[in-house]
């Protein structure tokens, strides 16, 4: 089985993780870019479904595993990457749309957090950004794309609590714009994918760069630390 699977059903193009947890690592990051290249390069009326393949994780965050081991001479150099793939899926030139089938925490929730928009379980699964209690720094880029996405209070309590948010309390927070059961996560996510496929890519780029211009800049650089 491939690591990420995309399947297309009208415009919409549905990428479903299926990596288990769906850890960030230098296979798992490949894989995406490539898929990403490969709904980048389609013509026509499109809109990005991303979803997890397990029912209990849409993605845990960074392979620290992985990290520690095999990937600990890339480790600068892979955090990079993962920054710029969260500017690229953020600026992304179709809309997007986070189907959160389960627990999205750290750097899988950024993922969920540099789409457009966000549909989650209202019955299981938690939305975390763990890395007060794990001791890990957040970069300026990630952080800045976190602050674009929440409330001002919201953005405080969930960075310096680590709190664990399930689906309900998420829609409530604004974190996510639909909490729904689990079998109604992808569908109502294709559906709201669906009412913007129409959109025009170079208005929907544009418009997005605007919005978020200094988040998808900062994600974009790679940098890892404050300048």
């Amino acid at each position: 089985m491939s690591i990420v699977d995309v399947k297309k059903e009208g415009g919409i193009f549905i990428l479903t993780m299926q990596a288990g947890e769906n850890r960030l690592n230098r296979a798992f990051i490949d894989a995406m870019n490539q898929a990403l290249d490969g709904v980048e390069k389609s013509s026509g009326p499109a809109a990005l479904v991303t979803t997890g393949g397990e029912d209990k994780f849409y993605s845990n965050g960074l392979d620290l595993a992985w990290l520690a081991g095999d990937g600990e001479k890339e480790r600068p150099e892979f955090v990079k990457s993962v920054l710029k793939f969260l500017g690229r899926l953020m600026a992304f030139p179709i809309p997007t749309v986070a189907a959160i089938n389960g627990h999205a925490f750290a750097a899988g929730a950024m993922v969920a957090l540099a789409h457009d928009f966000r549909v989650m379980r209202a019955d299981r699964g938690f939305f975390c950004l763990p890395e007060v209690d794990i001791n890990i720094p957040i970069a300026p880029g990630m952080m800045a794309l976190i602050k674009s996405r929440l409330s001002p209070s919201v953005f405080r309590t969930s960075v310096l609590t680590g709190a664990r948010i399930g689906g309900a309390e998420a829609k409530e927070l604004g974190i996510v714009d639909e909490a729904v059961p689990g079998d109604q996560v992808l569908p109502r996510a294709m559906a709201r994918a669906a009412s913007m496929a129409n959109k025009g890519r170079d208005i929907y780029k544009t418009l997005k760069r605007s919005m978020y211009a200094e988040a998808i800049a900062l994600l974009e650089s790679g940098a890892i630390d404050l300048p």
